[in-house]
């Protein structure tokens, strides 16, 4: 039996997505407004939260993915046509690291200051969101789906999408990138690329996935593969250059894997960087402003300008 039952991955090259009808409709969407005392709470973090929330509107959505109706967040400048985008990729599980309104506005609005409209997705099974997660099986679909979403966006650039995923994120990125070709730069950020090493790591967190996981107890190692990038890198889109961000001193998950995954995409020339942060937890905050800059820098070069991807061939004098 192949190693990838999903169809996905059974074929090296990358599959377009072909959305049904009415995936990535938007059924409802309202915009959301803190309280003072919630942005002041923000603020202890992020001090210019105030002054984003002025040049950045915040809206909770239902949209629809594999007939399910599911939650998320869109973002967009108040002022600008033609915008780039970005998906971005929660972590967790469930309630675990579930995106809530005012998460959502302190994470998601300083993106979206940046001049990008940017749209999440709760994941089937999260909070207020239909279908149960199966910890980046066919939930994948669900980040998939928002690329329908934002071609809907009459102020949206759909032809330049990033795509950006902390944690559970960044697997949900990595297989992402595995079915479309319409990322153009991707950001995976403190993620694991083999969960066999994460979970031995963290049997805590094996025991808290397991049951999500399809036939999992029936064929542990098949919906590890399923889920583990360093696994099949070749499969990636060749033409999405990936920025890894990792602190050394992670505890959630391995540092060592973003060094894996780092020599995965060298042997099979896949355009990245790797960024490894000295000290640095899972969150990145001791290195946030250079974090943040980085990641920018990354989008504005192959999204917003479509940067062509560099040359991986030895080259030069």
């Amino acid at each position: 039996m192949s190693p990838f039952p999903f169809p996905f991955l059974n074929d090296v090259r990358p599959l377009i997505l072909a959305p049904a009808m009415d995936d990535g409709r938007i059924l409802s969407q309202s915009v959301v407004t803190l309280t003072d005392d919630a942005l002041a709470q923000i603020e202890e973090k992020l001090p210019e939260i105030r002054a984003v929330v002025t040049e950045v509107e915040v809206q909770s959505i239902i949209y629809l993915s594999d007939g399910l109706k599911v939650k998320g967040y869109l973002l967009h400048p108040r002022e600008g046509d033609d915008l780039p985008c970005l998906i971005v990729n929660r972590g967790g599980a469930g309630e675990v690291g579930a995106w809530t309104d005012s998460f959502a506005t302190a994470f998601l609005a300083r993106l979206a200051r940046w001049g990008y409209i940017v749209v999440t997705s709760q994941i089937r099974g999260g909070p207020g969101s239909e279908g149960s997660d199966e910890f980046c099986g066919r939930d994948i679909n669900d980040a998939l789906n928002l690329i329908p979403l934002l071609e809907s966006l009459p102020r949206a650039d759909s032809s330049r999408i990033g795509m950006y995923g902390i944690s559970r994120g960044a697997i949900t990125t990595y297989c992402a990138l595995a079915r479309t070709d319409r990322v153009a730069a991707a950001i995976v950020q403190a993620g694991a690329s083999d969960l066999d090493v994460l979970f031995q790591h963290r049997p805590d967190l094996e025991e808290f996935c397991a049951p999500m996981i399809p036939n999992y107890a029936e064929d542990r190692d098949a919906a590890l593969a399923q889920r583990s990038a360093a696994r099949w890198p070749e499969r990636l889109h060749k033409k999405t250059p990936i920025l890894i961000l990792h602190g050394s001193a992670d505890w959630r998950a391995p540092p060592i894997d973003a060094l894996t995954m780092a020599l995965k995409l060298y042997a099979c020339k896949h355009p990245f960087r790797l960024v490894f942060f000295e000290g640095g937890e899972h969150n990145l905050f001791e290195h946030f402003d250079e974090a943040a800059r980085l990641i920018r820098n990354w989008l504005d070069a192959y999204v917003r300008d479509r940067k062509p991807i560099p040359n991986m061939e030895p080259h030069g004098t």
